[in-house]
């Protein structure tokens, strides 16, 4: 399980995961230093591209510059159906409320 499995869609909520996972409260900054986490398997997140880069994408959206850098360098790593994956999962994040971004 990674944590783009766990996004939630529109009509299921959240379970209980093992996995750190984004959460409400979380600014840019905490977004990224969990995308930072999946990135390198650390801090009892696996090692995981696809859930990586949508946190990125999470957080650059709440004005992580850093997370923007580190979501393009990824993209060049990855297929193009691995990406397409991690923004419908990040979409499922927000469309659930999930993730509030700003207006």
């Amino acid at each position: 399980m990674n944590a783009q499995e766990t996004a939630p869609d529109a009509t299921n909520e959240v379970e209980a995961a093992p996995l750190p996972l984004p959460t409400p409260d979380m600014d840019g900054d905490a977004l990224f230093r969990l995308g930072m986490m999946y990135s390198s398997g650390s801090g009892g997140c696996p090692m995981d591209r696809v859930s990586a880069h949508m946190i990125f994408n999470l957080a650059s959206m709440k004005g992580s510059i850093e997370a923007r850098v580190y979501r393009r360098e990824m993209s060049e790593e990855m297929e193009r159906d691995e990406i397409a994956e991690a923004q419908r999962a990040a979409r499922r994040y927000i469309d659930a409320g999930v993730v509030k971004l700003a207006a």
